[in-house]
């Protein structure tokens, strides 16, 4: 095994407050920076069962492992199809989002990956980038352009869906639940999965949606980025919005108010909770994994259940 050595090292963690709500919000004093030397490091997954944090490094083409016992990361799935979004399933199973290979795919306890989907009503996918799994087991995923658009983060291809769309699949059935966005991207469910938030990163926005089974309505702006544009979103056990910026980690109350961020110093792409009590907020911005506790935790995962 290849062991990629971290960059010891921290960096002051500025947390900006806009609103009295996000009083009690804080954490560490610090960023912990656990690794740097990635392109385009995107999609951390943390594994309860395994303690280590997965994520992808897009244009290197590779999947990465930090352990948390021991703080060393390794190549966890090289080449990797230019994965990008990864979540678990209720049995703890990695499902990932894969760019060059314009799929999602769920990797099984044996090692073995299997399709759960690559194509729509015969058109392949653009490149499906991030996903979430609902406590009943259905797959939700967003599929804009940006793996085709060039080979820097997949393969050079032609959109064969009519656009950049928002899909499920559940028991092998695939459906389309939203086709009005121009770049749709992280997503992530409420605590009771009643609502779902998604980003469209090329209109900067985050938009909410009510859930009814395998179908969704509404879709009303929840909130405008104001720096950069959102890309990866978590929830925490209160309902509230963690979303990625330009300048670090906006925290978005469930009525759309901005109560405040976490400065981080690169592009954060994408973040996730993580470790024993879900209250390590993990963080992939650009080159680099920061992480930090916080005074809150992440919204439970099918797992879970």
């Amino acid at each position: 095994m290849t062991i990629l050595e971290p960059l010891a090292g921290t960096v002051p963690a500025e947390w900006e407050k806009f609103d009295d709500r996000f009083g009690g919000i804080r954490g560490d004093n610090h960023l912990e920076r656990l690794w740097t030397g990635g392109r385009w490091v995107e999609g951390p997954v943390y594994s309860p069962a395994g303690r280590y944090l997965l994520w992808s490094d897009i244009p290197n083409d590779r999947i990465l492992r930090w352990d948390e016992t021991s703080y060393q990361v390794s190549a966890f799935r090289t080449p990797a199809g230019n994965t990008n979004g990864h979540t678990l399933d209720q049995e703890g199973r990695l499902v990932s989002c894969e760019h060059g290979n314009r799929r999602v795919t769920r990797t099984e306890h044996n090692g073995r990956i299997s399709v759960l989907a690559d194509s729509y009503e015969g058109h392949r996918f653009n490149s499906p980038n991030d996903v979430v799994v609902k406590r009943d087991g259905s797959v939700w995923f967003t599929d804009p352009s940006y793996g085709i658009s060039s080979d820097y983060e997949g393969n050079a291809g032609e959109i064969e869906t009519n656009g950049c769309h928002v899909y499920r699949v559940a028991d092998g059935v695939l459906t389309r639940v939203a086709d009005d966005f121009d770049g749709p991207n992280g997503l992530a469910f409420s605590p009771d999965e009643s609502l779902i938030y998604i980003t469209d990163t090329e209109r900067a926005h985050l938009r909410v949606f009510q859930v009814d089974g395998d179908r969704i309505s509404g879709g009303e702006v929840f909130a405008e980025c104001g720096n950069g544009a959102f890309d990866g979103i978590r929830i925490d056990t209160a309902g509230r919005v963690w979303a990625s910026a330009a300048d670090g980690v906006h925290v978005y109350h469930p009525d759309g108010t901005l109560l405040g961020k976490l400065h981080v110093p690169e592009t954060v792409s994408n973040l996730t909770f993580g470790g024993a009590k879900r209250n390590r907020l993990f963080i992939t911005a650009t080159t680099s994994i920061y992480s930090l506790f916080t005074t809150v935790n992440g919204a439970t995962q099918p797992y879970d259940h």
